[in-house]
């Protein structure tokens, strides 16, 4: 069985600042970690390589950089690590990144594909049901649970206040979420092999057959004009009140926000 997990290198957005004046993300001298929804796809599938067999593949797209959490992956057991990277694919957005991973992804061969839900430093949750769409294979959005049985996959899928169980034919692309499962650590001897050993295979432009007014900036249908952070609760109001006086009180500020 070959198992393809997408993930990608986010700054760690407990340490990001913007800049005032631009709007934009301030990454120098932010640290840089995996994406969490793409680790507990990676402990996922080398959780099915464990039990069933199989070959783990991890690919990412992005600077020179971002082998840092290949080398990590390979570390914590994946087999392969393919680096998608290209000055031509700067500025890509979504649409665009998907449609590059996608045609990198095709001829490597796959079984089944896992991507993160979304991307701490984006949090669009696109790009995993756009490489299914681009690849033309079903896509399950939101998977807390995943079980094999044969040639198809059952996954749990989370919804809001309940879960669906969505059972597809395998090729498939699943989107975890970081609750999937409790990731597991690096060993040393991993680490040691990873960068002793791990080869990382490079795909740039010239290895794929891309339209280029499909990638990149220019190829790129969406443009972020602005970034900005969650503004801040004002203070709150606190009252001592018994108790039928405080439900007259609560339900008048309710209804003066027209919520009720």
């Amino acid at each position: 069985m070959k198992i393809i997990v997408c993930i990608k290198q986010v700054p760690n957005t407990n340490e990001v600042r913007l800049d005032p004046v631009s709007g934009q993300l301030q990454r120098e001298g932010v640290p840089s970690i995996m994406n969490p929804d793409d680790k507990a796809g990676l402990e996922a599938a080398l959780r099915i390589k464990d039990q069933n067999g199989a070959t783990v593949t991890v690919v990412t797209m992005g600077p020179p950089q971002a082998q840092a959490v290949l080398r990590e992956s390979l570390a914590m057991g994946a087999d392969r690590a393919v680096h998608i990277t290209d000055r031509a694919f700067g500025g890509s957005d979504t649409w665009a990144t998907s449609y590059i991973i996608a045609r990198a992804i095709q001829p490597l061969g796959y079984d089944l594909i896992i991507t993160g839900r979304q991307a701490i430093d984006g949090d669009t949750a696109q790009v995993g049901p756009q490489i299914a769409e681009h690849l033309g294979i079903p896509n399950i959005s939101y998977a807390e649970e995943i079980e094999l049985k044969g040639d198809s996959i059952i996954v749990k899928r989370q919804f809001e206040d309940r879960y669906h169980l969505i059972k597809a034919k395998l090729p498939c692309l699943i989107t975890a979420l970081a609750e999937l499962n409790e990731p597991r650590y690096m060993t040393p001897g991993g680490i040691f092999d990873a960068y002793r050993s791990g080869q990382i295979a490079t795909i740039t432009r010239g290895d794929l057959e891309l339209d280029d007014s499909k990638i990149g900036l220019k190829g790129s249908p969406t443009r972020v004009f602005k970034s900005f952070p969650k503004e801040l609760k004002g203070k709150g109001v606190v009252v001592n009140l018994d108790t039928s006086e405080s439900v007259d009180f609560l339900m008048e500020k309710l209804q003066e926000k027209f919520l009720i």
